[in-house]
């Protein structure tokens, strides 16, 4: 793990106060290593004072990114999550290798897991062999469905 911190976050368009860490990690990817992804998820929230529910759904979302991804990702590469911790807000980013141009199901039960405990939830294939699920949690926005 890495932790890229300390840029003041009035020097990030925007201006929100306070410091912005960005962390990545990087794993094979594979379903054996997601329980580490599990518990950097829980401990970066639990540094913002996300409560315990609010952790545990970014847990599940991450969880539930993460297998929809592993089922196009290329056997043999790894699996990227980068963090950002900016104010009251967590945005996680994980990407894999994949072959040819894919983008995950926005129709199945995966994805309505997804947009039911973050915030916001976007698939991003910039490239034909990347794919990517970007997830946003604010801290105190409980949903009411």
């Amino acid at each position: 793990m890495t932790d890229e911190t300390a840029t003041r976050a009035d020097d990030i368009p925007g201006g929100i106060s306070g410091i912005r860490d960005a962390v990545s990690v990087r794993l094979p990817a594979a379903s054996a290593y997601l329980s580490v992804l599990r518990t950097a998820t829980a401990g970066l929230a639990a540094r913002l004072d996300f409560t315990l529910d609010e952790i545990e759904d970014l847990r599940i979302a991450v969880d539930e990114a993460c297998a929809m991804l592993l089922g196009h990702a290329v056997p043999g590469t790894d699996l990227i999550a980068e963090f950002e911790l900016t104010g009251q807000e967590m945005i996680v980013r994980v990407e894999v290798s994949t072959v040819g141009q894919a983008e995950p199901k926005r129709d199945d039960f995966a994805w309505m897991v997804l947009t039911a405990l973050a915030d916001d939830v976007d698939a991003v294939t910039d490239t034909p062999d990347r794919m990517a699920i970007v997830l946003h949690k604010r801290r105190g926005s409980a949903r009411l469905s």
